[in-house]
């Protein structure tokens, strides 16, 4: 996993989750009390409700990105710019500043007045962007988008959402973000759900992470609650988000953001590192969809196969038949997979084992059982049925 340095701030897995405070300038934004188009209240806000709880980020936004609004052009988005270069002439306190804009133009004035790196939210759908974040040495973060404009995260489907990722190629600074959000009318509760679901399988680009998913709705929907009081299920999601990989979380809760990721990073996956003439990184992979993304960043052929071999399942099997138990132990040991059956006494109810297997050898294993009973044949049709 690559480490990206933002103006000094070290951002990947050597590090501790990264929090992301937000300032607009922007009167459309929703999210009122973060709005400022006053630039001495703006950098008190920054000072005391940002960088003073735990921001090592502040994101200002010259725009509201909300598909209900007008789309300002470069020009409007410059404009507003010399609100946000007073705001960050005024902190006191040390952060590193990002500008938001999907604009190469704005990108290029802001990090020449001061900015510190970019948060572009239509994915590098300006080719320029990356060529201008690249002349500054400057981390960028590279919402997932289609290439338009107009249309900042309008991608449904993760598989697509990861390909729109590599649009117009990554930077060796760009942190992604796969755009958790209502972004467009066909974009469901259900694509962000699955999305957050597989969320580590964007590590398969090798760059840091970043998620947006303060109060989104697909959370609230989980629990039934408003805007106002999702809160509790945002910090929750946090916490399992960095646990999974994430690196920045985007956030207009600080302080209690800043706690929710600390607790995800300290009970995350711990991976063996070393480095020397041949470094060694263990990748946290736990599916082979996960494992595929990795193989195919390194350019293998056929990562669909090497990827069904890159993790073990694990499946407890119980009430079956001396029969059962033989035909199993036999269709496993020609599949490549182990069954293990304990010295405990039985209980009456029939065997118990545990069935442990690649997803190639447990989905290979019913061509092994053709003479099985039809218990066994539909138990192995469950394990089958897993891997869809």
């Amino acid at each position: 996993m690559r480490t990206v340095d933002a103006a000094g701030l070290g951002i990947g897995d050597d590090y501790p989750p990264r929090i992301m405070g937000v300032l607009n300038v922007s009167k459309e934004s929703p999210y009122k009390p973060s709005v400022f188009d006053d630039a001495g209240e703006a950098a008190d806000y920054v000072d005391t409700a940002l960088i003073d709880e735990g921001a090592d980020i502040v994101d200002v936004g010259l725009e509201s990105a909300n598909k209900k609004f007008e789309v300002l052009s470069a020009e409007d988005e410059l404009e507003r710019l010399d609100t946000a270069i007073e705001v960050l002439e005024s902190v006191s306190g040390d952060a590193v500043f990002s500008i938001e804009t999907r604009y190469h133009e704005v990108a290029d004035e802001a990090l020449s007045r001061g900015f510190d790196m970019v948060n572009d939210i239509c994915g590098f759908a300006d080719p320029q962007m990356p060529v201008v974040c690249e002349e500054y040495d400057a981390a960028v973060a590279k919402m997932a988008s289609p290439p338009d404009l107009e249309r900042p995260g309008a991608v449904e489907d993760v598989d697509d959402i990861y390909d729109a990722l590599a649009q117009n190629g990554i930077t060796d600074k760009t942190i992604v973000d796969p755009a958790f959000g209502g972004w467009s009318e066909e974009k469901t509760l259900a694509h962000d759900r699955e999305t957050f679901d597989r969320l580590r399988e964007f590590r398969g680009y090798g760059q840091p992470i970043l998620v947006s998913i303060n109060r989104k709705n697909f959370l609230r929907d989980v629990a039934g609650r408003s805007t106002e009081d999702a809160l509790a299920v945002s910090l929750a999601a946090t916490s399992m988000a960095v646990e999974r990989g994430a690196h920045v979380v985007r956030t207009h809760d600080v302080r209690e953001t800043r706690d929710a990721a600390l607790v995800g990073h300290e009970f995350s996956r711990r991976r063996t590192r070393g480095e020397g003439d041949v470094s060694v990184e263990e990748l946290d992979v736990t599916t082979a969809k996960e494992a595929e993304r990795h193989l195919a960043r390194l350019g293998v052929d056929s990562p669909e196969s090497v990827a069904s071999e890159s993790v073990v399942r694990v499946f407890e099997l119980t009430g079956l038949s001396d029969d059962d138990v033989r035909t199993l132990a036999t269709a496993a040991g020609n599949a490549g997979a182990t069954v293990a059956r304990g010295k405990t006494a039985d209980t009456g109810a029939g065997h118990g084992v545990l069935l442990v297997g690649t997803p190639r050898a447990l989905r290979e294993m019913p061509a092994f059982a053709t003479d099985c009973s039809n218990s066994l044949r539909t138990a192995l049709e469950v394990v089958d049925g897993s891997f869809v």
